[in-house]
């Protein structure tokens, strides 16, 4: 005789997570090339990251994590020598 009580696997629905941005205009999404100019959720200068609203992490060397895992690699812009 078994005297553990039985456990019953209950099944919810799955839920899915609100989209970050919930103001208006909305900010451009993570898959976007206009990325960036998402507004900001957190800030870390000493850290050298920032969180935007789309859900992408931006580096301070430009690079940028996306919520897909995928990684932008760092993209400064050429300075460009100019003749004195």
């Amino acid at each position: 005789m078994n005297s553990a009580p039985s456990r019953r696997t209950l099944t919810t629905p799955q839920r899915k997570n609100p989209p970050m941005c919930q103001h208006q205009p909305p900010c451009p999404s993570a898959d976007s090339p206009d990325r960036d100019a998402a507004r900001l959720l957190a800030h870390h200068p000493e850290q050298g990251w920032s969180l935007l609203c789309n859900g992408v992490l931006l580096f301070e060397d430009t690079g940028e994590l996306l919520p897909d895992g995928q990684i932008i690699a760092p993209h400064r812009p050429q300075q460009v020598a100019t003749a004195a």
